[in-house]
């Protein structure tokens, strides 16, 4: 991190002052309520939407709970959650999201164990969110976050040390909320890009998150094969995701009871048939602009699916208000 950001996180604060006096957890500072909530209201100045405030040191934190989202990032030595009966040990790099029905405690920390809190309302997350799209595991999450119905602790936990862009982003994000550089707005694109990066570093995420590693990858699959069908392949997929092929294709078949070969038909042919019935290309130039090279394949294949040829579904559904995919 950089040196004048880590430097001011590691002086110590008016209230670690305290504590260290032999004063214990002063809880007026954080909630008002009989029950340890953390309250937005003490956290945030009015109108705000996303604050940064250094973890408190040298004092353990009971069970409590927030009524935001709060995301924690370590940016030097070691912080321990007990989140819903489960020990997560945050070490530098690390980022931990909990939605707002997390109970969690943290145990003590020392001079040296430095860590930031952002503290976020729901709506700060809105452009950030679009910036995602759908179908993916960290949209899917937020969205959980937001829904008003959900009232479960969740948390996920990426690994993300040694990851430049995301220290990047979360230097930047903690500097200009540190220096009340008060730009929402650039705030919550910074928050988009990150959220992109856990995308592509979607590996970094803990296998002992709440939300399982495997239904990542899964997932992961089914979106790049969503946006790469033309030039899809197991290889590359297993590349990117860090994974062996085999294990990959075992992973997969277990979590979809498909292949990849068969996702990957699946998608190609629903292409296929969308160009059939929408547009009057011919049959050849479909086959090509779907990912097929071998024409005899593609044709045996959807008859074999279908039932009958590419022009004759062409011709039986041409006017369908509906596809039957």
């Amino acid at each position: 991190m950089n040196r004048e950001l880590l430097e001011m996180m590691e002086q110590i604060t008016e209230e670690e002052q305290r504590i260290l006096d032999g004063n214990g957890i002063e809880k007026d500072l954080y909630t008002n309520k009989k029950q340890f909530v953390v309250d937005k209201e003490k956290m945030l100045e009015q109108g705000k939407t996303i604050a940064v405030r250094p973890h408190t040191r040298f004092v353990s934190f009971p069970r409590h709970r927030h009524n935001y989202i709060e995301v924690l990032y370590v940016c030097k030595g070691c912080i321990i959650h007990h989140i819903e009966g489960t020990v997560v040990r945050m070490e530098p790099g690390d980022l931990l999201f909990l939605n707002q029905y997390t109970t969690h405690s943290i145990e003590e920390t020392g001079k040296d164990d430095i860590g930031i809190n952002l503290m976020i309302l729901p709506q700060f997350f809105d452009y950030a969110i679009q910036m995602l799209g759908r179908d993916n595991i960290i949209a899917d999450f937020m969205v959980s976050v937001l829904s008003n119905d959900v009232h479960e602790g969740q948390y996920l936990l990426f690994k993300t040390a040694g990851i430049v862009q995301i220290e990047n982003v979360m230097e930047n994000i903690i500097y200009s909320i540190a220096h009340k550089q008060d730009d929402d707005q650039m705030n919550q694109i910074l928050m988009g890009v990150l959220f992109q990066y856990l995308l592509k570093y979607v590996t970094a995420l803990d296998k002992n998150s709440e939300t399982n590693y495997d239904e990542v990858l899964t997932r992961s699959t089914l979106d790049y094969i969503h946006q790469n069908y033309k030039t899809a392949s197991l290889s590359e997929l297993a590349a990117m995701l860090n994974q062996s092929p085999s294990g990959m294709s075992r992973l997969i078949k277990k979590k979809s009871g498909f292949s990849f070969k068969e996702l990957l038909q699946r998608k190609r042919f629903q292409q296929a048939i969308l160009l059939l019935t929408r547009t009057e290309l011919p049959v050849n130039d479909i086959i090509a602009a779907v990912g097929y090279e071998n024409n005899s394949y593609f044709y045996r294949q959807f008859r074999e699916k279908y039932q009958v040829s590419p022009k004759n579904y062409r011709e039986q559904h041409k006017d369908d208000k509906e596809i039957i995919l």
